[in-house]
């Protein structure tokens, strides 16, 4: 019998209040640090504005659109089998996988040279559409890594 215990799920994250979308209220939690999301949503907002300026009709699907490209399909779990750690490919739920792709997009923003979060993230969200960037690059590494270990995919259970 499994050790772990079950995750109970919490309700479902209210939209945001200027551009009614559920996955911009994810990443303004996620980009909040220490319970100021007034400064959050200042940070999100600001980078949804300058990608407006730049020229994009609807900053919001684009930023749903770099959310989509940069959200991983395979993962790989450590299984340990006989004395030996393997690294199995598994597939990637859907919430999980949202979750690693916003983490992977802030974190990205944050390492990158800019002046303000907000142009960070506005720059690492332009990218991520084209499918270019360090949190691109990062799905691009875990999907190798599960596709170079898949002669392990019979360890999965």
């Amino acid at each position: 019998m499994s050790r772990r215990a079950h995750v109970i799920r919490r309700a479902e994250v209210m939209p945001d209040a200027k551009y009614q979308s559920l996955t911009v209220s994810k990443l303004i939690n996620k980009v909040m640090n220490r319970g100021k999301k007034c400064t959050a949503e200042n940070i999100v907002y600001g980078a949804l504005d300058i990608m407006g300026k730049q020229g994009t009709k609807d900053p919001v699907t684009d930023m749903e659109l770099a959310i989509r490209n940069i959200t991983p399909q395979l993962k790989v779990k450590s299984r340990r089998v006989g004395g030996a750690t393997y690294q199995v490919p598994v597939e990637v739920p859907p919430q999980v996988g949202m979750s690693l792709a916003l983490r992977w997009l802030i974190d990205a923003a944050k390492s990158r040279s800019g002046k303000t979060m907000a142009e960070k993230l506005s720059a690492e969200l332009s990218d991520a559409a084209k499918g270019q960037g360090s949190a691109a690059k990062k799905r691009e590494d875990t999907h190798k890594m599960a596709e170079a270990n898949r002669a392990f995919a019979h360890y999965r259970w």
